[in-house]
């Protein structure tokens, strides 16, 4: 390296789950771990070595809370910066559940709820969430 020159920041390939049930509410996790441990988010997380985005979503939303998804369409894409220059490429999918049945937090999410617009505004939700969600066309009702 030459000096002032900077190491490339690595870029860790990451997904978010955007689910809506039937009555448009937004499926939301308390992380329990870093980033943001204790704050609200969409479910979500790193993309393994052998997985597509698809794979990835679904596995984390049913690691997370329990419910099975359909995949649907990319919405957006985000930047958020992680340890020591780390830069997390966090895609987000629209998604449908594959089967009607009642969320329970796991592996690394403290909490799951189904929330309205009036709900979620009121969460100590990660930085841009809702930003993004409304830039997107995706907050609940």
């Amino acid at each position: 390296m030459f000096p002032g020159s900077h190491a490339p920041k690595r870029r860790v390939p990451c997904v978010g789950a955007l689910v809506h049930d039937d009555e448009g509410r937004l499926l939301v996790v308390r992380r329990g771990r870093a980033p943001g441990a204790g704050r609200w988010s969409v479910p979500g997380g790193r993309v393994e070595a052998d997985e597509s985005d698809q794979q990835a979503v679904a596995r984390e939303v049913l690691e997370e809370t329990g419910l099975h998804v359909t995949v649907g369409l990319r919405v957006g894409t985000v930047q958020r910066p992680g340890p020591d220059g780390t830069v997390f490429d966090i895609r987000d999918y629209a998604c449908s559940l594959t089967v009607e049945t009642t969320p329970v937090a796991g592996d690394d999410a403290d909490e799951v709820r189904w929330t309205g617009r009036p709900q979620l505004a009121a969460l100590d939700l990660v930085d841009g969430l809702w930003d993004s969600l409304a830039e997107w066309g995706m907050l609940p009702r």
